[in-house]
């Protein structure tokens, strides 16, 4: 079978750059994409060791730099056989009415309009070849809304619709759409919702075991490689501390 190709947003850290790494010894080849060039360059020269990989260096916030990067590929690396539209952010943890414009704007700039502006890029082709499989990244927030949570909640509703829709519209092109909502992933999430505070952040995750990046990547990678007849279509991730958005039980190891 010829190597695939997937094409990984936010791969810089945490959910991505854990998928980027777990693809490889998959013996996928990889395109990652991140906004953070010294880190692309780090993974790069990590993984090709393992496998064939190239980097592009954008914001998915800026469509002309989407279009762009993607229009620069190589015709080697232009056939994507699996899309996961993972770059996504938290900004503040703010009641509705107090709420920062700035920070609304990130989260929909970058969770809603960056996962369509890659997807628009890229699923003409797989359209065209009449294959491919999107994994999305969505969010336990996408299910439940929680207190202070109100636009990043509103912004993994409209993930998990958006996913709906893709399933729907792509059925006919036998393209698989998949997504993944996770509960609380241990990664830099927190950290830049509270704004680089570390002491608040780590918090989010004392007293119980969270999830990790390589539990999100693994199941990634087994959505990814199941047969083509199989497609799991919406998973709920949590680690067993967690029964909802806003219940977890501590002081567990």
């Amino acid at each position: 079978m010829a190597q695939k190709t997937a094409f990984i947003t936010g791969a810089t850290s945490g959910i991505g750059r854990a998928t980027a790494r777990l693809l490889a010894k998959e013996g996928y080849r990889i395109i990652a994409c991140g906004r953070r060039a010294e880190r692309l360059k780090e993974l790069k020269e990590e993984l090709s060791a393992v496998t064939d990989i190239t980097t592009l260096t954008f914001d998915v916030r800026d469509h002309e730099a989407v279009v762009a990067a993607i229009e620069s590929l190589p015709e080697e690396w232009r056939a994507i056989d699996l899309l996961i539209n993972n770059a996504g952010n938290a900004h503040g943890l703010s009641s509705i009415q107090e709420g920062s414009l700035e920070d609304w704007e990130a989260m929909i700039d970058i969770n809603v309009k960056g996962l369509l502006y890659v997807s628009r890029a890229i699923l003409p082709g797989m359209v065209q070849r009449n294959s491919g499989h999107v994994i999305n990244i969505g969010s336990i927030a996408g299910r439940e809304v929680y207190p202070n949570g109100n636009v990043y909640c509103a912004s993994k509703h409209a993930v998990d619709a958006i996913n709906s829709g893709m399933r729907l519209d792509l059925n006919q092109h036998n393209i698989r759409v998949s997504q993944i909502a996770p509960g609380l992933v241990e990664t830099e999430f927190s950290l830049v919702r509270f704004k680089g505070d570390s002491g608040r952040s780590q918090k989010v995750y004392e007293g119980y075991q969270a999830l990790q990046a390589e539990d999100i990547a693994d199941l990634v990678v087994f959505i990814a490689t199941r047969p083509a007849h199989v497609n799991l279509a919406d998973v709920l991730i949590l680690p067993s501390a967690q029964a909802s958005s806003t219940l977890v039980h501590k002081n567990q190891a």
